[in-house]
């Protein structure tokens, strides 16, 4: 296994380290300053501490991050990142710029326990929760990290059926002894986990985007098996609780499926839904993944929804589709690899 990482604790952690080694507490600073800020490599690096407690350290602890291993660069310039993980599995991250904007997506499990019908990670099951780390590495370990504007927890598994290890990967990207980013740069995504949804919203302040899909609670448990322990009316009640009112957005993430979500009683069903709610509604075209039979929307019908929504109110906006001659939809790429491994 060899030795712990560093990399991903929080400043209490790095206290606790620190205090149990016998070195003062503001030693903990020195440290995360040396890991988030200057991000050295190495535990010999860290010059303002004592050569005695740079031994201490490095008996136990290395600095961490691991390099991707592997990378697919789409010809409108979005990079699929694969990087290994502490457990001998395989992560993605995907890389997406857009005119002053860079943003990346980013993994928080090794596989997933959600079991959505129409999801490439699904089919993986769930192999491992990601440390907070192994997020952050994502981001660290980016060869473009300088340019990224967004990060979106919007990779392979359920950020909030990890929630603790997300929460503290949050901590250190925001914390101004981490990467002093606004919480404003950052959205997870989620498809309402209960009652971690709750524990995010009061521990955070970054944006919550919700994986919907349908609004009909039985037409969605027959996509996403997970509505049945976290019904989307009752993950709506958590979210209207809280204030969303300032700089704070939710947003809806929507894929269009032809004859299975795309109908006026789905639009109706979802104004219903999110009535008294400022959000947004994210439409997106259907990325097809090997043996899943569901029909994509034709963009007559991405459109028609579109307007049909925002003459109700709700601002609804059609992604643009990126990577689509690469392994575009989320977890093909690792699926290759994994297999590639057994």
């Amino acid at each position: 296994m060899g030795n712990e990482w560093l990399f991903g604790k929080t400043l209490t952690e790095l206290e606790a380290i620190v205090l149990g080694l016998g070195m003062p507490r503001f030693t903990a600073r020195q440290v995360a300053d040396w890991l988030y800020k200057k991000q050295v490599a190495s535990i010999e690096e860290m010059s303002n501490l004592s050569l005695k407690n740079r031994e201490k350290l490095s008996e136990q602890y290395v600095v961490g991050t691991t390099a991707p291993t592997r990378v697919q660069q789409s010809a409108d310039g979005t990079k699929k990142y694969l990087f290994p993980t502490l457990a001998g599995k395989a992560i993605e991250a995907a890389y997406i710029p857009d005119r002053d904007r860079a943003t990346l997506c980013v993994s928080s499990q090794a596989g997933c326990r959600m079991g959505c019908r129409f999801c490439m990670t699904a089919r993986q099951g769930f192999q491992h929760n990601l440390t907070a780390g192994e997020i952050v590495n994502q981001i660290r370990s980016l060869p473009e990290r300088e340019t990224l504007t967004n990060v979106v927890y919007m990779g392979m598994g359920e950020p909030l059926d990890n929630v603790e290890e997300v929460l503290k990967s949050l901590e250190i990207l925001t914390a101004e002894w981490g990467y002093g980013w606004s919480p404003t740069r950052i959205t997870v995504s989620t498809i309402g986990v209960l009652p971690a949804l709750s524990a995010f919203l009061e521990r955070s302040k970054v944006h919550l985007a919700v994986s919907l899909h349908n609004p009909l609670a039985e037409e969605r448990l027959a996509m996403m098996p997970a509505q049945n322990a976290h019904p989307i009316d009752k993950v709506i009640r958590e979210i209207k609780k809280h204030d969303f009112t300032h700089q704070r957005r939710v947003s809806f993430e929507y894929i269009l499926f032809s004859g299975i979500n795309d109908s006026p009683r789905h639009i109706k069903e979802l104004v219903r839904l999110t009535a008294g709610l400022k959000c947004r509604v994210n439409l997106i075209r259907w990325h097809a993944i090997p043996g899943a039979d569901f029909p994509g929307s034709d963009e007559a019908s991405l459109v028609r929804f579109r307007d049909a929504l925002n003459a109700k109110g709700i601002i609804a906006t059609i992604r643009t589709s990126r990577g689509q001659d690469i392994d575009a939809a989320c977890g093909m790429l690792s699926t290759k690899e994994n297999n590639t491994n057994q």
